[in-house]
This record gives C-alpha cells, sequence and structure tokens, in this order.
C-alpha cells in the first residue's frame, strides 16, 4: 500500500508538472501574437489609432447639425424622453416612403400642382393614394397612383380606410421612413433628410406638429376596463407626419391588415388621432413635437419668409381663406401662383425648366 501511494504521488507531481509547463508556454505565445497585431496594426489602423483629430472633427460636424435640428424640434412636455435619437446613418432620398392622401374632385387643381413642384423630384418615392381610378393620373403616376376603394366621402371611416392602406403598403416595402401628407402640403425634400436625419429609422421615431395645445383626452378602450382615461399627443395629417420603420412595425397589432380600421373604430377617433392613440397610447412612445410642420388651420402669413427654405412642409388656405399663404418673394404674382408653392419651389430648385429665373445646374 506504501509503493503504491508513492507511485501515485509521483504521478500527480508528474502532471503537475506538464500542466504548468503548457500554460507558461500558452501565455508566451498569446504575447507574441499580441505584439505581431498591434505592428500589423500600426500599419493598417491608422484611421482607428493614428488619426483622432479627423473622428473627432466628423463627431462635432455631427453635433452642430442635431444642435440645429434640437432648436426646432422638441419631445411632448414632461415626457423625460430627451432627444436620445443621435446620427446613427446617412440618410437618402431613396430611404423614404412618402404617401399623399387625396380624392376625386382635387386631382386636377390640387395633384397637378404637386406632380409639376416636389413630387417631380421625388417620383419613386411618392404615393398617390385616392379614391377613383383616374386614367389621366394613372398615366401620369403609373403604379404610384394606389386606387384604396374606400369611399370618396370626407368621413372618419373614409379617411381611416385610406391610412389603412398606406400603412400596409409602405409596410410591404423596404422603406426607412413612412411620410404621411395631404394634397395640399407642399414638402421640402432637403428639409426632410435633414430632419429625419437626427434619428435611427430602427429606433422609435414619431415626429410632427399636434394642431392642439394639449393632448387629447379619451376614454381607454384598449388597454382597460373602458373606464379609464387616456391621454395622449398626435401628429395632425394636415401638416404631415413622419414614422420610423421599427416603430411602423411594432404598430402592427393595431394596424395591419385591416386592423388600423377596426382599432379606429374602437376608439371612435379620425386616421390621424388614431395614429397617435396606438403610438402614445398602446406603445408609449412620446411623440417628437416639430415646428417645422405646417397645415392650412395655421396663419401662414406670420410664418418669417427668411425661415421659409427651412420648413419641412408648407399649406395654404382654402377658397374661405385665400389669403392664408406664405410671404415669398419671386417672379410669380398671386394671381399667377395663389398657393405659393412654385415660388417656393423655384427658390430650391432654380433649374427647374419652367422657373422664370431659370438656371441650369452645372454638369459634373
Amino acid at each position: 500500500m506504501k509503493t503504491t501511494y508513492i507511485g501515485h504521488s509521483k504521478v500527480c507531481f508528474l502532471v503537475s508538472l506538464f500542466l504548468c509547463a503548457t500554460v507558461l508556454l500558452n501565455i508566451s505565445w498569446r504575447q507574441r501574437d499580441s505584439s505581431q497585431s498591434l505592428l500589423q496594426c500600426n500599419s493598417t489602423c491608422s484611421h482607428k489609432y493614428l488619426k483622432p483629430k479627423l473622428k473627432e472633427a466628423h463627431l462635432t460636424d455631427q453635433h452642430k447639425k442635431w444642435e440645429t435640428f434640437r432648436l426646432n424640434t422638441k419631445p411632448a412636455s414632461g415626457t423625460g424622453q430627451g432627444y436620445k435619437h443621435f446620427v446613427k446613418e446617412p440618410l437618402q432620398i431613396k430611404d423614404l416612403f412618402i404617401a399623399v392622401k387625396t380624392t376625386k374632385k382635387y386631382h386636377r387643381n390640387r395633384l397637378n400642382l404637386l406632380m409639376q413642384t416636389w413630387i417631380s423630384r421625388a417620383k419613386e418615392q411618392t404615393f398617390i393614394f385616392t379614391d377613383w381610378e383616374d386614367q389621366e393620373l394613372r398615366q401620369k403616376a403609373g403604379d404610384h397612383m394606389v386606387n384604396t376603394n374606400c369611399s370618396a366621402v370626407h368621413t372618419r371611416q373614409a379617411l381611416c380606410c385610406k391610412m389603412a392602406v398606406e400603412y400596409d403598403k409602405f409596410v410591404l416595402s423596404d422603406k426607412k421612413w413612412f411620410c404621411h401628407l395631404d394634397d395640399d402640403n407642399y414638402l421640402n425634400l432637403p428639409a426632410l433628410l435633414d430632419l429625419l436625419s437626427a434619428f435611427s429609422h430602427n429606433t422609435d421615431v414619431y415626429v410632427g406638429r399636434p394642431s392642439l395645445d394639449h393632448p387629447v383626452e379619451t376614454v381607454d378602450r384598449m388597454k382597460s376596463d373602458g373606464s379609464g382615461p387616456l391621454k395622449f399627443w398626435f401628429a395632425t395629417g394636415g401638416a404631415g407626419f413622419c414614422i420610423s420603420r421599427g416603430l411602423a412595425l411594432k404598430m402592427s397589432p393595431w394596424a395591419s391588415m385591416g386592423n388600423f380600421i377596426s382599432t379606429a373604430e374602437k376608439v371612435r377617433l379620425p386616421d390621424d388621432c388614431t395614429i397617435g392613440y396606438i403610438i402614445e397610447g398602446m406603445l408609449e412612445v412620446k411623440m417628437q413635437h416639430s415646428t417645422l410642420f405646417h397645415s392650412h388651420l395655421e396663419n401662414l402669413q406670420r410664418l418669417p419668409p427668411k425661415s421659409l427654405l427651412k420648413q419641412v412642409t408648407l399649406s395654404y388656405g382654402g377658397p374661405d381663406n385665400k389669403w392664408n399663404v406664405v410671404r415669398v418673394s419671386g417672379a410669380f404674382s398671386l394671381a399667377d401662383d395663389p398657393t405659393r408653392f412654385k415660388s417656393v419651389h423655384c427658390l430650391l430648385y432654380s433649374d427647374t425648366d419652367w422657373c422664370p429665373n431659370h438656371k441650369h445646374k452645372p454638369s459634373a
């Protein structure tokens, strides 16, 4: 027994020596590999290790851009959400899905104006949602004219029907942002890209302008037994609003495949209010309030002319308030350009062939 015990001790001692030697060799090899990797990185990773000043300069430019956006956009009061959607990626016009809601009686006057102005700069990104199979419009817009087969009557049900089709078509696309507009909106594409580039499309973003100075209060018919109140903000469709793809996908249980109409009927709200109800009420995502969106409900005469080209959307008054238009100087008279959309467009795109002061863009 004694001999066996001594034999086992020797074996254990030899095994321990072998393990220790293996560990020491491992450490030596790792140190050598690390040295070689560092030498290699000094020649190939210069952007990361040898140029910190360029990186700092890039961040400074992004912060400046964010600060400019912050002055015009703020979260709803009391949300505590802050500005946490910092620049994540470059944004291009091809990343946008722009939905324009219209109806049969406005195809000629309103849509012709939009197609002549800003839509001409975003044909592939813009889809026109209407309630009538207009062959003339179909020839101009092709499959970007969407006949929703919804009623042409201006009722809550008809408006929600169109919004449901808009939402479903966006979800089926590969676009990063869903932006809804009415047919009396001028869309400033460069300003929109500047605005949305401050966010990531993968995060929860709902940006627009409320038509009220207080949140809507309604009965909570979805979450509770229907007896409790619910307060939420919504972005008015008359000024336009945008929703990130990440948030739009989360809306699916209440918005996709006809669910939007069902939700609107349950809460008894119009289309833009129902959007706010789903996002703020159901998903508890706070709307980002922006002063860069404008509807005909505002006094557009008050907009400073110097700030016009920084706004995301503009509008104009109807027949009862035809003087409610932006103040802009240009070659077009008020009689020739009652909405002032042509004047704004020519300031943004002087290379447009029908602009009075037409200037060709220099060739690349």
